[in-house]
């Protein structure tokens, strides 16, 4: 039956189309043999959003979630994926199946935040990390209704993270000073991904981190920015999770869902051979 399947899906895949799947796939394997994972399960589900037909192509819309078991060494974890993606039919022949991307229109993302200097505030508790990271699993994939959503919502999705996890917020009303988010209004850091990086790299008060010079000198409840393209605007965050049996982060973010998934993103349609990461250690008191 399996051989059926297969024989099938290759039958339906325009030639065109056919080298880009490969390349897709062989990079997959490659980054599994980097890493030393051996793969005891794999399971795919998809919801179909829309269905466009126009004469004798069709246009589907879909969501796949993804749900890998690794044994890496003594090392068990489950990676979870989530994204949308376009397929592209002509007749019965699959054209193009790609991913959507997510465009950043926000033009915030301009604003450069200038940290002033500030009373810190009294804490009354440490930065609880287990708190940041249990919500961080709890949220990956389904978004809390107490906080506004957005499109590109990763950073957005990484300050509630914090926020659970009991960091400070200020800055409160100034959309340029601190990281906050108070009725239903937010700073710039809480929710545009070259804000926060801006905001962690120099913050004196409240919230506060070091960076790091390699990933594994993280821990659980830290924070990595990426800038994809390595040209000083910073694209993406993440929270770490977890580490893996080499002591590597492995991360949870949002825009493109994700859980459990390698820090370095080398497996991402946003990757470049320039992309450039920033680690940030929260500080916990």
């Amino acid at each position: 039956m399996k051989a059926k399947a297969d024989s099938y899906v290759n039958n339906c895949i325009s030639d065109d189309f056919r080298p880009f799947i490969e390349q897709e796939y062989e990079l997959k394997r490659s980054l599994i043999k980097k890493r030393q994972l051996d793969i005891l399960k794999c399971s795919v589900k998809g919801t179909i959003d829309s269905i466009n037909k126009e004469e004798e192509e069709t246009t589907i819309v879909y969501q796949t979630h993804m749900k890998l078991l690794y044994k890496q060494k003594d090392f068990f974890f489950i990676e979870e994926g989530s994204e949308y993606r376009c397929a592209l039919f002509y007749k019965d022949t699959l054209i193009k199946d790609t991913s959507i991307p997510v465009e950043e229109t926000n033009p915030e993302l301009d604003f450069i935040i200038e940290e002033a200097d500030e009373e810190a505030p009294m804490r009354k508790d440490y930065y609880d990390r287990l708190a940041a990271v249990q919500y961080a699993e709890k949220y990956w994939n389904t978004p809390n209704p107490a906080y506004k959503q957005f499109d590109v919502n990763c950073t957005n999705y990484i300050s509630q993270c914090l926020h659970a996890g009991k960091a400070p917020m200020r800055g409160y009303p100034n959309k340029g000073s601190g990281w906050w988010m108070q009725n239903n209004k937010w700073s710039y850091s809480w929710a545009v991904a070259h804000a926060i990086h801006n905001y962690l790299k120099n913050s004196k008060t409240g919230l506060r981190a070091k960076q790091k010079k390699a990933a594994n000198e993280l821990v659980i409840g830290d924070v990595i920015c990426y800038d994809f393209e390595g040209d000083g605007r910073w694209n993406h965050t993440t929270i770490v999770v977890a580490k893996d049996g080499h002591g590597m982060p492995l991360v949870n973010a949002n825009t493109y869902n994700s859980r459990m998934r390698y820090w370095a993103y080398e497996d991402s349609t946003a990757y470049t051979p320039n992309i450039k990461y920033a680690f940030f250690h929260i500080i916990d008191e």
